[in-house]
């Protein structure tokens, strides 16, 4: 069994069968009861890894900010306090949430903090769907949070984040092949693109797809001039 962060998990800790049960009501739609069993899963947490896991899925089911990042806040001072390799893969989520927290709250510069700090834990992550919803998140984040990086400053690596003519150029062309439903296109594309954190692996990952698409020589003349444009920019090179 693994839990949503894709880490293996006992399935017979009484906390894991209660956030099990939990989750499953909240499939249900019955958030009170998923509640009540993210408590009783607090409640019955042994140590800080349990407090840990448990923390996490009662900052999801808060009614309020507030309540949420102080949740959230619970859940990586428990992963601090664990600090061994079982906790290791949770910090890129961790800082995530935080960040969300932090933007629910209008505290662009902390939740943007908090993003970066989730980028630079990103090679934790495992690989998979989950690894890729947390990268696609984070650099969501980045990207709605970039005001607040430093001047200068770089977001988790080496290189630059996406200037912003560069990140609207290819906005306009997905969205191009999202009207015709060109998904080979889109496939090739929008993983590096969503997942763009700013690092040289990361613009190296979206120029080389960029530069599949316009050697395969299948998009229409206009997009094959654009997108050749796009690869000569400084930003990309």
């Amino acid at each position: 069994m693994t839990d949503e962060r894709g880490r293996g998990i006992d399935p017979e800790l009484p906390v894991v069968r209660l956030c099990v049960a939990g989750m499953q009501a909240e499939a249900d739609g019955r958030a009170e009861a998923a509640y009540e069993f993210f408590r009783q899963a607090w409640n019955a947490a042994g140590d800080d890894y349990e407090a840990c896991i448990a923390a996490h899925y009662l900052a999801r089911q808060q009614s309020s900010p507030e309540e949420t990042l102080r949740w959230n806040q619970e859940c990586l001072d428990r992963a601090d306090r664990v600090a061994d390799e079982r906790v290791q893969a949770f910090y890129p989520s961790l800082y995530l949430n935080m960040g969300r927290a932090y933007q629910e709250l209008g505290q662009s510069a902390l939740a943007h903090q908090h993003f970066v700090r989730a980028a630079e834990r990103v090679g934790e992550l495992p690989d998979g769907q989950y690894g890729d919803w947390n990268r696609f998140a984070i650099a969501e984040g980045l990207r709605n949070t970039a005001a607040e990086a430093p001047t200068g400053g770089t977001v988790a690596g080496s290189a630059a984040p996406l200037a912003p003519a560069i990140d609207t150029s290819i906005r306009e062309l997905q969205s191009r092949w999202c009207a015709r439903g060109d998904l080979m296109a889109l496939g090739l594309t929008l993983p590096a693109f969503l997942g763009y954190l700013g690092t040289d692996e990361d613009r190296l990952r979206l120029r080389t797809a960029l530069h599949m698409l316009h050697a395969a020589r299948r998009l229409p003349q206009d997009e094959q001039t654009a997108l050749g444009a796009l690869l000569g920019a400084a930003a990309l090179g």
